[in-house]
């Protein structure tokens, strides 16, 4: 398969030195208060508890006291009550405001919930059915860029960053150095670069809502770091699109465009695969953009990173390919949608939501996401060797107990809960079998929910929550406390609706 590379000055955006571009510290790491105002300057790829419980212990692991401020200001489906100081607007907030939608804090920032013309489910099952496009513009959008790039990355996530081929990218998480805990989770793409003795510059998507703990962890890891150079700014104003739907290949098909003679012809989408991404160019906007093959709702799709000053006309350009700026209702392939169609297609994909379903005392193993720790990186904890933060925990409850290994206390599983649906904070209690010989005591805790909803498509109440390790395989028979009432719950394997990514056509 052939992927296009970068446009020869589509790369500017995201390449090209930033300018004005304040000149970096004396020192091999580049602090992130170096470069926090970026102007016009680079493109994206993709990104996914609030915590009102206490973090989970980690056996094996030292409970040292964190070295930033933890904030506990994360993002969640519900209106931001903590959100303080004056709420910010993406490049699309005029925009949601014409389509009628209504506005709720969330991570900082004004953002569409819904819209006027589609309650939740309505446009939960068009996501489905068509496509959808979600603003994600609130996610924070970074540039790791020099010698040391690829090993940084390395340091401060489990996964195999330096063998990430141009254009390819890969889900992650920070984690915290002696835990093991996650700090977010992150996607991180590899571009490729104009210099062929220069192959470290690294896309990185966060949370918008760890905004501030994310730049202070970064900051002081950069900081700190003793290896080659590295250079990190921070995508200021930047938008990012989310166009989710079994017809977004189609709809983003229309919209590309040539470029000047010298530059690639647009990408060919059937060969643009899950995880793969691909600089083109769209009717009505002035510079390239980088559009990623991914997306937080399990269907096919793509997150396009633009300037920000083409952002709307990105967004406007694919509303009108999919027929929503005019023509026959029933014709219409695409419309907008907002933060509460895209939180119930993520729980029925099993995708976690950080402050929700992940938090700073929360590993990798204990989360189910230790097939992000790269083969090549469990050889070692050894910071010395390469080792990434946490790694003598993290490595330790990658063999199960009952394997002989450390294991972990808990893990991560998807629920099906009868009678009312079960939120966040919901305790999970062990079922005593009717012959007594159940796992745990009758009505003991063994767990809680950290995401909860009705199911759109399955038509059954859905959750996603921690249980007690060994009762967390798929069949086994759960009580969660709804409302004071016990409901009983079935273990079931996530995704709860099949993903449908793009990964190429079925081998013959």
């Amino acid at each position: 398969m052939k992927l296009h590379r970068a446009l020869p000055r589509a790369g500017a955006a995201l390449k090209a030195p930033i300018q004005p571009q304040p000149r970096p510290i004396t020192a091999r790491a580049t602090s992130i208060s170096t470069a926090r105002t970026i102007s016009s300057s680079t493109t994206t790829s993709a990104g996914l508890m609030r915590q009102g419980r206490a973090p989970a212990e980690n056996p094996g692991a030292t409970r040292c006291p964190l070295p930033l401020r933890q904030s506990r200001h994360h993002a969640s489906s519900a209106p931001d009550s903590l959100s303080t100081g004056p709420l910010k607007k993406t490049a699309l907030y005029d925009l949601h405001l014409a389509h009628g939608a209504r506005m709720v804090p969330f991570g900082g920032y004004h953002m569409p919930v819904q819209y006027a013309d589609q309650s939740v489910s309505a446009s939960h099952h068009f996501t489905r059915s068509h496509a959808s496009l979600f603003d994600v513009g609130h996610m924070v959008q970074h540039r790791f860029s020099g010698p040391g790039a690829a090993d940084f990355l390395q340091r401060v996530t489990p996964g195999s960053i330096a063998a990430l081929q141009p254009h390819h990218s890969t889900l992650s998480t920070l984690l915290w150095p002696g835990t093991g805990g996650i700090v977010d989770d992150t996607i991180i793409t590899r571009l490729p670069t104009e210099h062929p003795d220069d192959q470290h510059l690294f896309y990185v998507v966060t949370n918008a809502a760890c905004r501030d703990k994310d730049l202070a962890y970064l900051g002081e890891e950069l900081r700190g770091w003793d290896g080659a150079e590295v250079r990190h700014e921070v995508l200021e104003g930047w938008g990012l699109i989310a166009l989710q739907g079994p017809l977004s290949e189609e709809t983003l098909a229309k919209v590309l465009v040539a470029g000047s003679s010298s530059e690639a012809p647009p990408p060919n989408l059937r060969e643009l695969y899950f995880g793969q991404s691909a600089f083109a160019r769209v009717r009505g906007a002035e510079r390239p953009v980088l559009a990623s093959r991914g997306g937080y709702t399990g269907e096919d799709g793509f997150e396009i990173s633009t300037a920000p000053s083409d952002a709307a006309a990105v967004a406007e350009a694919l509303l009108a390919a999919g027929g929503l700026g005019g023509g026959p209702e029933e014709e219409r392939g695409m419309r907008l949608a907002g933060l509460g169609a895209r939180d119930s297609l993520r729980l029925e994909a099993g995708m976690c939501l950080y402050g929700h379903d992940l938090d700073d005392g929360t590993t990798p193993g204990e989360a189910a996401l230790s097939w992000g720790v790269g083969r090549d990186r469990r050889a070692t904890a050894d910071p010395a060797r390469g080792a990434f933060h946490g790694a003598e925990v993290v490595l330790a409850q990658l063999t199960p107990r009952a394997k002989g290994g450390r294991g972990v206390e808990r893990r991560r599983v998807g629920l099906v809960v009868e009678g009312a649906p079960a939120r966040e904070g919901a305790e999970i209690l062990a079922a005593a079998a009717a012959d007594g010989q159940g796992q745990g005591e009758g009505g003991e805790r063994i767990g809680v929910v950290t995401s909860g909803c009705p199911s759109p498509t399955l038509g059954k109440n859905i959750a996603m929550g921690y249980v007690r390790d060994g009762l967390h395989k798929a069949g086994t028979e759960v009580e969660v406390l709804v409302r004071g009432r016990r409901r009983k719950a079935v273990v079931t394997k996530m995704p709860f609706v099949p993903t449908k990514y793009w990964k190429g056509p079925p081998a013959a």
